[in-house]
């Protein structure tokens, strides 16, 4: 079955159905066009948002060495890369399925014009030729009937008794060329009816049919490439799931990744202070030696303990060069991070000093691919650099040795002040006069002069102005910390670093 054969009368109707057919497919490029825009908009929406809550700034990159901060930007990064594949999928349809489709489109609108021409133009041929054989059927009827009247005349003529010769002559003579011009007219009506049906016949059995059947394979090949549109648009989209479900995987791995236990041990690591906790407080017994107040009591003002665990928020102090301004395991910790630092920038600085004292023995050696001179200013900088780094790196090595030293000082004179109070336990009379003397004063170690101003806002510590007297009542034991006695009365603790020594 074919619209040439079953069709062949159906013209108005083939029209209409090409027609709807190729609205059809300016429909489904339509569609395609909107589901491109939508995946575009997701996926700029995507990308807004991950960017939105990727974190920045020093302070919230300390926080992602935490497993649970980092694997969140992970889960951001993947965010990012399946936001690029909607956006692929998006490029991928419009060039794939809208412009394509598009351009197919329009060939198909030409060919169908031109079938429709064909069979417009084959149509007006056509009617055309059974014009002309109207026309010849009117002339051979008009001449037939003039012909009929000519013979009827010349035997009207004939009988007359009273007509001559001459004009039965010439009656006949009329009626005979009317006669042949009506076989003449009566042959060209045969031979026109006769063009008209092969015409005819080969318009309906051949022309027609074969148009109809183009324009069938025209609709069939559009039917087939809108359905491979249609098939496009799910094998697009399926190209890319394998790296969508990777970016799925990935955000499932990053939330798999995550060890409470190990960021509690970096929680630590960062904020270690490194104080030994508060000792027991001794029981003062007032029963044995009670004394009067006297003036001198004023001299020796009652002790105020210290809390060594500031549990209350702190302000942050000004920063010291070398870091004593930090608890002993950070400032250690930063201290190392700075030797590093110097470290790299060193070993960096001497390959670029080897790199230049290469190059000035090559020119050196050839003088025509430069001059060694040129290259002195930048060999001179670079030496100076590299002098002002090893200063440094010795510097800050230093300072690092001299914070292991203290800290292992003061672990000793802990171990020994431990020994002590257990010999102490064990001879519990040796200095039971002495007791309650050594509970009610403390002798100072040295006097000092606040450099800075200092606000003690955490317990355990003391404020401090600059240029204030303070009074030495523990010396720093590599902490990086004293304790000091106000002449208010105030006692607690201070960096070692904000002070200056009386001689």
């Amino acid at each position: 079955m074919d619209w040439g054969t079953d069709l062949w009368d159906q013209y108005d109707h083939i029209e209409k159905h090409t027609q709807c057919g190729h609205d059809l497919v300016d429909r489904y490029i339509k569609f395609v066009r909107e589901r491109t825009e939508i995946e575009q908009n997701y996926a700029k929406q995507l990308r807004s948002l991950s960017r939105k809550y990727a974190k920045r700034g020093s302070k919230e990159e300390q926080d992602c060495k935490f497993s649970n901060h980092a694997s969140l930007q992970e889960i951001l990064n993947e965010l990012n890369d399946y936001a690029g594949q909607r956006e692929l999928i998006a490029e991928n349809m419009m060039t794939g399925i809208c412009v394509e489709l598009t351009k197919y489109l329009q060939d198909l609108k030409l060919e169908r014009k031109t079938h429709l021409s064909d069979a417009k133009k084959a149509q007006q041929n056509l009617e055309f030729s059974l014009k002309n054989l109207e026309s010849s059927k009117k002339r051979f009827a008009k001449e037939w009937a003039e012909a009929e009247k000519a013979t009827q005349q010349a035997e009207k003529i004939e009988n007359d008794l009273n007509a001559t010769r001459l004009d039965v002559e010439k009656a006949k003579q009329h009626a005979h060329a009317r006669t042949h011009t009506a076989e003449e007219c009566r042959n060209d009506y045969a031979a026109q009816l006769q063009k008209y049906n092969k015409e005819q016949n080969f318009f309906y059995y051949s022309e027609i049919p074969q148009i109809f059947n183009k324009m069938q394979d025209m609709d069939e090949r559009r039917i087939r490439r809108l359905a491979e549109g249609y098939c496009q648009f799910a094998d697009i989209e399926k190209k890319v799931l394998p790296i969508i479900t990777k970016c799925l995987d990935g955000i499932s791995t990053a939330g798999k990744k995550i060890n409470e236990k190990q960021d509690s041990i970096l929680f630590i690591e960062q904020h270690k202070s490194g104080f030994e906790r508060p000792a027991d407080v001794e029981f003062e017994d007032y029963i044995q030696g009670i004394k009067p107040a006297t003036s001198d009591s004023s001299l020796n003002p009652p002790k105020t303990r210290a809390k060594l665990w500031p549990f209350s928020k702190k302000n942050k102090a000004h920063a010291a060069e070398d870091f004593s301004h930090l608890p002993p395991e950070q400032r250690k910790k930063k201290l190392q991070a700075k030797i590093d630092d110097i470290t790299k920038e060193l070993q960096k600085t001497q390959d670029q000093s080897d790199a230049l004292e290469k190059m000035k023995g090559v020119y050196e050696k050839n003088p025509q691919m430069g001059d060694p001179s040129s290259l002195e200013p930048q060999i001179s900088e670079t030496a100076q650099n590299i002098g002002r780094l090893k200063g440094e790196l010795a510097k800050y090595e230093t300072w690092l040795a001299e914070a292991v030293g203290r800290e292992e000082t003061s672990n000793a004179i802990n171990n020994n002040s431990q020994y002590c109070v257990v010999a102490a336990e064990q001879h519990p009379n040796i200095y039971t006069e002495f007791e309650d003397e050594f509970d009610d004063v403390e002798t100072p170690v040295g006097q000092c002069t606040a450099l800075y101003t200092f606000e003690g806002n955490s317990e355990g510590t003391v404020s401090i102005t600059e240029g204030e007297m303070l009074t030495i009542m523990e010396e720093d034991k590599g902490d990086g910390w004293m304790r000091v006695l106000r002449a208010s009365g105030e006692e607690g603790y201070i960096p070692s670093s904000y002070v200056k020594l009386a001689p």
